[in-house]
């Protein structure tokens, strides 16, 4: 299964089997991460695998996990502008590999590891539960719990190719409380990508909504790939014109199709 496969099917998964997972499926994931491009290069980052049979692990869980799983991936960042959002593109694209490999996975936003660091100046920014599954775990694409495209799109012109399969992918990402956070205004060959900034939002979910846009920008990176479209992420100096009350413009997703 490729990972653009896995982005309509994957599906958060909460209860594990204790088995252990091969060496090959774990370090294949290791030199997956090694091996992408992140989202913002010039910000380090560091992941590591947690045990939880093992003496290593004795303590070292910390926040509030609500999942009992047999491995846990933590990864670590920098603390530098967009860390978060660089940090949820890796993770992302390690829990479709994972799903691709029979591997579940569900991110735990609320806890972290104790004790050092892998260097000074990081931060553990999220764990993610992994492990074989108890129950089936992929999903029907329409089973997704999303809001519909009408209800996060504002379309300003007909949408030329590939921008709608970019919409739904991004439509169909995990994010923290289901909260979707993002809204997206539409043009032919852009789309212009906004978070929704609600009192609630602001106030409960702030912390991962950077986080959650690195997933989603995962999801349409994949998506680009598996279609052979170049794409380009900008920030953009000439959108604050754009009318969507209580957003925040983020970043401009822009399709450059090439020639047949």
């Amino acid at each position: 299964m490729t990972l653009y496969e896995a982005v309509y099917t994957r599906k958060s998964i909460r209860s594990f089997r204790k088995d252990k997972v091969e060496d090959k499926i774990l370090e294949g994931m290791i030199s997956v991460y090694h091996e992408m491009e992140p989202l913002f290069p010039g910000i380090e980052t560091s992941i590591e695998v947690i045990d939880t049979q093992s003496k290593k692990a004795k303590g070292r869980l910390g926040g509030i996990i609500n999942v009992s799983a047999p491995y846990y991936l933590a990864v670590y960042t920098e603390d530098k502008e967009k860390a978060d959002m660089n940090a949820g593109y890796i993770m992302q694209q390690l829990s479709l590999y994972l799903f691709g490999k029979g591997i579940g996975s569900c991110f735990q936003g609320m806890g972290h590891l104790k004790g050092p660091m892998p260097k000074a100046g990081m931060r553990c920014v999220i764990l993610m539960a992994l492990g074989y599954p108890k129950v089936d775990m992929i999903r029907d694409q329409e089973d997704a719990k999303r809001q519909s495209m009408e209800e996060l799109c504002a379309f300003k012109e007909q949408p030329g190719r590939f921008v709608k399969e970019f919409l739904e992918v991004a439509r169909l990402a995990p994010s923290a409380f289901n909260a979707q956070p993002w809204r997206f205004v539409v043009y032919e060959n852009r789309i212009h990508v906004f978070s929704k900034q609600t009192v609630g939002q602001k106030r409960f979910l702030g912390k991962y909504t950077e986080f959650d846009f690195g997933i989603m920008l995962a999801n349409i990176m994949i998506a680009a790939e598996q279609l052979w479209v170049d794409v380009d992420l900008i920030r953009l100096d000439n959108i604050t014109h754009m009318d969507l009350p209580n957003n925040r413009y983020v970043i401009s997703i822009i399709i450059r199709e090439t020639e047949d």
